[in-house]
């Protein structure tokens, strides 16, 4: 009898924990999906409804008229290639370079490797500031080049320890037993540490992927005048500081017209949903290594 009444008392307990605890995850559900629906259908919305407010998560006055007046300018179809470009090119060279020094890094063998760490680590606290980096650029060269985008961010000291970190938890008996097979350094990386890494190399992918997606000041700055190396999102901040200015900056007489039309608020929301767009797209193909990636290769400082 005693044993029926505690199991009844942990059944009804673990039904209320149950209760609980899709309430809690109910709610974080509507509070983080809410923001993003609410973008979304002030992006669909009548710009001139939209000034009325109160729209939250469905279009009052549904229309495309906003994303018409996005896609309208000529130069978001390059930036669009230039953005994938420098995405796909950027991620690839900073795996393969993060990697290969942090896979070096890791090697107890490496008489250098405390005084490369301590120099890296410097990177992450100094900086030369924008004037020297500007400098710098010019004489290397990589003014008005596509290289400008890719090249400088080669190597973070951030993903370098986060890889050498995820290394350093594999068993080194792994690589002794390769040099014994007769396997030389470049193997060994190629064959036995990438495909283990590849939780942490999909997070550092993703990290990479998402800066190059979003970046737009360096085009700004060393590309501004260069419209066969625009960016996506170098020309959306364009159209929309044209929208808070209602002048006609990005040299698009009929888009000044269009502008006329739509209000900063939905161009704002539209824009938002473009550039995320990508991103929510690629995530769920790397979310299964996400966590598993960043809490290994955390493990080890």
């Amino acid at each position: 009898m005693a044993s029926s009444s505690k199991a009844f008392n942990a059944t009804k307990g673990e039904r209320t924990f149950d209760v609980i605890n899709y309430i809690l995850l109910g709610l974080v559900l509507v509070v983080t999906l809410y923001p993003f629906l609410n973008v979304l259908a002030i992006s669909l919305n009548d710009s001139t409804d939209t000034v009325r407010g109160g729209i939250y998560i469905w279009p009052r006055e549904f229309t495309l008229e906003n994303y018409k007046t996005i896609f309208g300018y000529t130069s978001l179809v390059q930036g669009f290639k230039i953005s994938i470009l420098r995405t796909v090119i950027g991620t690839l060279l900073g795996l393969i370079s993060s990697s290969m020094l942090a896979y070096t890094l890791s090697r107890p063998d490496f008489r250098s490797r405390r005084f490369v760490s301590v120099f890296l680590a410097m990177t992450m606290y100094f900086s030369g500031g924008m004037v020297p980096v500007y400098i710098l650029m010019r004489d290397l060269h990589l003014l008005g080049t596509f290289g400008i985008y890719v090249l400088p961010g080669m190597v973070s000291a951030f993903n370098v320890f986060v890889i050498r970190s995820f290394i350093d938890g594999l068993p080194y008996a792994l690589q002794e037993s390769a040099k014994l097979d007769g396997a030389n350094d470049f193997v060994i990386y190629y064959k036995i540490i990438l495909p283990l890494c590849k939780p942490v190399l999909a997070t550092i992918a993703l990290f990479l992927a998402v800066g190059q997606w979003n970046s737009w000041f360096d085009t700004y700055l060393y590309n501004g005048n260069k419209p066969s190396l625009t960016t996506l999102q170098y020309e959306l901040m364009k159209i929309l500081d044209s929208t808070n200015q209602g002048s006609a900056m990005t040299n698009a007489n009929d888009l000044a017209n269009q502008m006329a039309n739509v209000s900063p608020e939905s161009i704002k929301m539209a824009i938002t949903i473009v550039v995320t767009l990508p991103i929510l797209i690629v995530y769920p193909f790397l979310q299964k290594y996400f966590v598993g990636g960043m809490t290994l290769g955390a493990v080890k400082a």
